[in-house]
């Protein structure tokens, strides 16, 4: 199980998907992941596990999907 980035508190963590050109496939991808996250990662089993997915740029609606899904979504704004 490959999770490009993980922050970490005491009792909570996020485990961001990174890409430059993210796509709704992807964020599948990584809702499929987060299922199995704790049972790989068994140090983080009494962990509130959230989920995030960031892009440079992003599909049409694959924002609006991960956030439909419960993910945090960031991409960049402006120029």
């Amino acid at each position: 199980m490959e999770v490009d980035l993980v922050v970490v508190n005491e009792h909570s963590l996020v485990a961001v998907e990174v890409k430059s050109n993210l796509k709704t496939e992807d964020v599948r991808d990584h809702l499929a992941c987060l299922d199995g996250f704790k049972q790989f990662y068994r140090q983080f089993a009494g962990f509130q596990v959230m989920g995030a997915v960031a892009g440079m740029t992003l599909d049409e609606g694959a924002d609006r999907f991960a956030y439909r899904h419960g993910l945090f979504v960031l991409a960049q704004s402006g120029e």
